[in-house]
């Protein structure tokens, strides 16, 4: 799956003023028919349909049933579009979408984890978007804000509360990744996962009984069966955590 489209690509001034207020009406022209929420709204819906790159603005102007050019009354292209809609989904809570108790540091994680693969899961797009330069809207800064107070009883140092999002969103977006190319491939080939692994079962019968990969011939039938990958490594990231946690409990106690 490669990347498509960059955030904070655009006019990042003019991202920021329309994420944050003072810059949301048009300037010129007419009394305005549109919105910009109407606007976002439509492109979300749009690129979680068939992708980020059939969001244009003339597809955009063809939903609302509108000019093109009255689109760029508010927003200046398709790049500060991206910053609006991903800060969009940011601040929009999922049906499962629960903060964690208050100082429960492992239900804060488990919170972290489970709300960025529901955000991946609804809009697949998104792992075709750099997010390298994020524009910091109030969407995003309010997940932001949400995930560290749910850190909080770790006791660990800023860098290192921020490094437990990053880890624990890096690993999370591995496993939304394989869920979703998965999906594609099949959509793609109109080949089933079963179709697509049953056919290559002769030859790799025979790869195992010429004694060349013991290893993977002892393997049992189950190993590469149904199995929640994405839960056994997020137990494994807690009892991670819990480890350094728990050192930097004695440290504390003796200094």
């Amino acid at each position: 799956m490669t990347t498509t489209e960059t955030s904070g690509s655009g006019d990042i001034s003019r991202s920021l003023e329309l994420l944050w207020g003072g810059g949301d009406r048009p300037t010129r022209g007419p009394k305005p028919g549109l919105t910009l929420d109407r606007i976002v709204t439509a492109a979300i819906e749009i690129a979680d349909a068939e992708g980020m790159a059939a969001v244009s603005m003339r597809r955009l102007s063809t939903e609302l049933g509108t000019g093109t050019m009255s689109l760029y009354r508010y927003v200046p292209s398709k790049a500060e579009l991206l910053d609006l809609m991903l800060d969009r989904i940011q601040g929009t809570p999922s049906e499962t979408d629960h903060p964690a108790p208050e100082g429960d540091w492992r239900a804060g994680v488990e919170h972290l984890a489970r709300t960025h693969l529901d955000l991946h899961r609804a809009h697949p797009w998104l792992l075709k978007v750099n997010q390298a330069r994020t524009v910091l809207g109030p969407g995003t800064v309010r997940r932001l804000e949400e995930a560290v107070a749910g850190l909080q009883g770790m006791g660990l140092s800023d860098p290192e509360l921020i490094s437990v999002i990053i880890t624990v969103q890096s690993f999370v977006s591995g496993i939304a990744r394989m869920e979703i190319e998965t999906a594609e491939a099949a959509r793609a080939t109109g080949l089933s996962d079963d179709a697509f692994w049953g056919s290559q079962q002769p030859f790799l019968e025979k790869a195992m009984l010429s004694g060349e990969f013991p290893r993977m011939a002892a393997l049992s039938e189950e190993a590469f069966g149904e199995f929640d990958h994405f839960g056994f490594g997020l137990r494994r990231l807690i009892d991670g955590f819990e480890v350094l946690v728990r050192q930097r409990t004695v440290s504390d106690a003796e200094d």
